[in-house]
């Protein structure tokens, strides 16, 4: 099988402060940007990889969801514990500081785990967890973000 991810979706609360970490801080290009009524979808990726996309949609708006579970789904998005992604980056100790610089609220600082990867984590605006996994030499984008 030739299985590819294209695409990822992740919760956001505030369009243009999602727009300001994941285009300005990471330096992922943004593919599209939809509105309806008073809710936005982003689309963005990282430059040079047109067949990977994160989605940051509006949280709970499947009309599937009963209250409850809109009520649930804004309750852990705020403990930061509803939605998460694994990034990575040939230069971990650059994106870590320029992360933490900007004010992201640093979960782990750059930390060689005992199962054989050195990683780091973030809250984004919406409080997903981001963590990003130092990769080798050449296997990130131009811009260190893979």
């Amino acid at each position: 099988m030739d299985i590819d991810l294209h695409a990822s979706f992740l919760p956001h609360t505030d369009p243009e402060a999602s727009l300001a970490f994941y285009r300005d801080l990471l330096g992922f290009e943004v593919r599209k940007d939809v509105g309806y009524d008073s809710m936005r979808w982003i689309t963005v990726g990282p430059v040079g990889r047109p067949g990977t996309s994160i989605v940051l949609e509006p949280p709970a708006v499947d009309p599937g969801l009963t209250d409850e579970e809109r009520r649930t789904i804004v309750e852990m998005m705020a403990k930061g514990t509803y939605a998460r992604i694994i990034l990575a980056s040939a230069d971990l100790d650059g994106t870590f500081a320029r992360l933490r610089s900007a004010g992201a609220e640093v979960v782990q600082e750059p930390t060689d785990q005992p199962y054989g990867i050195r990683d780091c984590a973030v809250r984004d605006p919406a409080g997903n967890l981001i963590r990003i996994n130092e990769s080798g030499v050449g296997e990130a984008g131009a811009d260190g973000v893979r």
